[in-house]
């Protein structure tokens, strides 16, 4: 049991790794790249997009198999529980990242009128923060998965 909890929480985390992937290698430089206008309004109509049904069952149900993964390994405590802990807590990082920076920082674009004067400036900022803090999260969760997918192989 406690083995296919630790596949599906890799699995998990290697498509959420993906996601974050994308926007860290091309997505947000080609955002960033359009006119401030075209860049603030793809990214609203992506920030819109996203919480759907099956991005939102990876991201937070994956947080979820870690929390519950991460509690049965401290129980367990044996040579590769310390691996899925570290593994559980590094995809929480991510996680964390986003209910504190990203989705704030996306609530506040969507509010944003994309042809005001002063949009340019504030996407510029958007988008070199919001990319580096993205680089975190695309780290943790894809780290995630390589030590869950380790630890799962180990036993």
């Amino acid at each position: 049991m406690e083995r296919y909890l630790t596949i599906i929480t890799a699995v998990g985390a290697g498509v959420v790794g993906g996601v974050m992937f994308a926007f860290s290698t091309f997505i947000m430089t080609g955002l960033g790249r359009l006119e401030p206008a075209q860049g603030i309004a793809a990214m609203q109509a992506i920030n819109r997009e996203a919480p759907n049904f099956w991005f939102m069952t990876a991201l937070f149900g994956t947080a979820l198999t870690s929390i519950v993964l991460a509690v049965v390994s401290v129980v367990r405590h044996d040579g590769s529980a310390v691996y899925a802990v570290i593994a559980c807590v590094l995809y929480l990082v991510g996680i964390a990242l986003t209910v504190v920076f990203h989705v704030p920082h996306n609530n506040a674009l969507d509010a944003i009128d994309p042809t005001a004067a002063d949009s340019a400036a504030y996407w510029r900022d958007y988008v070199s923060g919001w990319t580096g803090w993205n680089h975190v999260r695309t780290v943790s969760a894809i780290a995630a998965s390589a030590v869950l997918t380790w630890s799962a192989t180990r036993g």
